[in-house]
């Protein structure tokens, strides 16, 4: 399949690469151009705008935030004037709820596609095509993206014709993990200023209670103190959890542990901590407990 690809950070060029491992041929663009080139060698085509890279059947962007999505697909030099009609523009970067929405409508208005496919799984997980998809859309537009999803995940979750909701999915998700981290960190630091390795501590919480793959992954960085470099870092979490409580006040929910959560990463940024991994966090917390 012919594909353009925006956006090729950790995540992104993991992708791409898978993509192109499974016999697609992709028109990559990158604000920093060496990150594109890099795919060259793997066969890709390196486009000069993101307009350029529309220019194919479906185009997939992996950009850090509303802002870059906007700038790519909706800006002067952006993606939807070079999109053909019936073309499809799958989303896989973490955007807030009222830009999915807008990009379904600008998408309808001009006679094409739009999915919202966000991932969930850590540069790791990406490297390995094993991410987790969660997408949402029109029935026919997700199984002409299905063979992509194939090549860059271990499963595909769709949740219905409403593309925000794969939105509103994985700003939940990114919430319930950083919650996740938030409790983590805290009972790390309570244990450890009793005198008890964090490592044992781990193995015993992972091995017993809280045995899925977030808190071993976790815990294991906790434990390890293992926050640089950043896999997911501690600024683009803060964005996330405010994308969660913007969601929740269009639809009066209460949220107040994702309140408390924004907090600490605020917190984290004011102290330094905007480009270390999200798990830092328990750092936090142990230097509130005097460690």
């Amino acid at each position: 399949m012919d594909v353009g690809f925006i956006g090729l950070g950790q995540m992104g060029q993991a992708m791409a690469r898978n993509l192109l491992k499974g016999g697609h041929r992709l028109t990559v663009y990158n604000r920093s151009r060496g990150k594109a080139e890099a795919l060259a060698g793997d066969g890709a085509k390196v486009a000069y705008s993101p307009g350029d890279a529309c220019r194919e059947p479906v185009v997939i962007t992996m950009l850090a935030d509303d802002t870059a999505v906007e700038a790519a697909m909706l800006g002067e030099r952006g993606g939807l004037s070079a999109l053909g009609k019936d073309a499809v523009h799958v989303s896989m970067s973490t955007i807030s709820v009222a830009l999915s929405d807008r990009l379904t409508e600008t998408h309808r208005a001009a006679g094409q596609g739009y999915v919202a496919a966000p991932v969930f799984g850590r540069p790791e997980a990406a490297a390995a095509a094993k991410l987790f998809i969660v997408a949402a859309g029109a029935p026919s537009a997700i199984a002409t993206c299905q063979p992509l999803f194939d090549a860059m995940g271990q499963r595909t979750f769709a949740v219905g014709e409403k593309p925000s909701a794969a939105s509103l999915v994985k700003l939940s998700g990114n919430f319930l993990l950083a919650s996740m981290i938030e409790c983590l960190g805290e009972a790390a630091a309570l244990t450890r200023k009793g005198g008890i390795d964090p490592h044992v501590y781990f193995d015993i919480i992972t091995s017993t209670l809280f045995s899925a793959p977030a808190y071993k992954t976790y815990g294991a960085l906790i434990a390890d103190q293992r926050y640089e470099p950043a896999g997911f870092s501690m600024a683009l979490g803060l964005k996330d959890v405010r994308l969660v409580l913007n969601a929740a006040d269009a639809l009066a929910v209460p949220m107040p542990a994702a309140s408390l959560v924004r907090d600490h990463f605020l917190a984290g940024l004011a102290q330094g901590e905007g480009a270390s991994d999200w798990s830092a966090l328990a750092r936090l917390s142990a230097r509130n407990a005097g460690l």
